[in-house]
């Protein structure tokens, strides 16, 4: 069974589809339902740092570029996007929430993203 522990995009809140200027991006996890997938993979052991890198990408392009990156979970994994510079139309944000587990010396990751589609109108 997979569990949809997260990422769970919030920015600034999940109405707001128009960006323009500096834009504070944040996501969310469940850590129980984190836990119970990782048991159910066999990854048990502890969470030693959970990091959610930032891209966007222009609607239809196949490239990401990167916004930034954070690990502070107490701040849902915040980072400040810049949409100016940027041409006005549809772009996609991604987070991508890597999650690395540490068992004796031995560490492993898992990884999901939560992709948007946004407006840029500077």
């Amino acid at each position: 069974m997979e569990y949809n522990w997260g990422p769970h995009f919030i920015v600034p809140t999940e109405a707001l589809k128009n960006y323009s200027g500096i834009v504070r991006l944040r996501e969310e996890l469940d850590e129980d339902l984190l836990t119970k997938e990782l048991a159910e993979l066999g990854m048990s052991g502890s969470i030693v740092r959970i990091t959610n890198p930032w891209y966007y990408r222009k609607k239809g392009a196949e490239t990401w570029v990167k916004i930034g990156e954070s690990t502070n979970k107490s701040d849902n994994f915040a980072v400040t996007w810049t949409t100016r510079g940027l041409k006005n139309g549809k772009y996609e944000v991604q987070g991508l929430m890597h999650v690395f587990v540490k068992k004796d010396n031995d560490e492993r990751a898992i990884a999901r993203q939560s992709i948007v589609e946004v407006t840029v109108k500077n």
